[in-house]
């Protein structure tokens, strides 16, 4: 029998690369700092190339590991190849990719939302990640394995009156959490965070009778802070979850009833 992990070293991110969408804000800013400072070599794309080239400066500042920033919107079919692409041309491997990128436009009623607004959120949501996911995850299949983590959201089986594009788009990318893991094993596990409502700098526009509702109906009475989600990014990504496959793991202080 394979003997179980060191537990001290179980979330040692060392000698990887961990490429995170999204990644240069909000939950992917924080999964960045979280997998350098455990030893990972880190991707930081998003649709800003300045922002995520600042962030690079500072992974490196902090911690000494070499970090990449790469202009990416994960919509165009080409830009996710490009991402790709640089990647390995840098490194040579990936053994964590995440796809958190992600958008909900507001809009004013169901029969409001235009075909360019549904376009946008299924392709931001979820083609993106299935077309880096087939990627990332069969150049890992042909190599030494991986992990994939896919970012939610508790609209995926939750969806508000104004997010009805977007819980779509999650519970879509639910499903292919579930088939790309049997798709992609058994070198590769595919796994997914599911986050409820987090103070990020994108909560600063919530009106402050949200922050009110979350304090009545979260049971653990807040919004999540950024870095609550490294813990669990951290679990998926590394040897400690090397059991756990097509998981979908409900970080939200109970604000959904069920990951259904």
């Amino acid at each position: 029998m394979t003997q179980p992990p060191d537990p001290s070293r179980s979330f040692d991110l060392s000698g990887r690369v961990a490429v995170v969408t999204g990644g240069s804000r909000g939950l992917g800013r924080e999964m960045i700092l979280g997998f350098a400072r455990q030893g990972a070599d880190v991707v930081i794309a998003s649709r800003k190339l300045d922002s995520c080239e600042a962030l690079a400066r500072e992974v490196t500042e902090e911690t000494g590991r070499e970090a990449l920033g790469v202009a990416c919107h994960v919509a165009d079919w080409d830009q996710c190849d490009a991402l790709f692409e640089a990647t390995y041309a840098r490194f040579g491997r990936c053994e964590v990719l995440v796809n958190n990128a992600g958008m909900s436009p507001l809009y004013d009623s169901v029969a409001d939302v235009s075909e360019e607004l549904w376009d946008k959120v299924l392709n931001v949501n979820l083609r993106g990640p299935f077309r880096l996911s087939s990627l990332f995850g069969t150049r890992m299949a042909a190599e030494a394995g991986g992990s994939i983590i896919n970012v939610s959201s508790v609209a995926a089986v939750q969806p508000t009156p104004i997010e009805i594009p977007y819980g779509a788009a999650k519970a879509g990318l639910n499903n292919l959490t579930i088939g790309l893991s049997r798709t992609l094993a058994p070198k590769v596990r595919v796994n997914c965070i599911m986050p409820g409502p987090f103070l990020t700098d994108i909560s600063k526009a919530w009106p402050e009778q949200f922050h009110e509702q979350l304090a009545r109906t979260v049971p653990l009475g807040r919004g999540g802070e950024p870095g609550e989600v490294v813990g669990a990014a951290l679990y998926f990504a590394s040897d400690a979850s090397r059991y756990t496959t097509g998981a979908v793991l409900k970080i939200d202080g109970g604000a959904a009833a069920s990951p259904a």
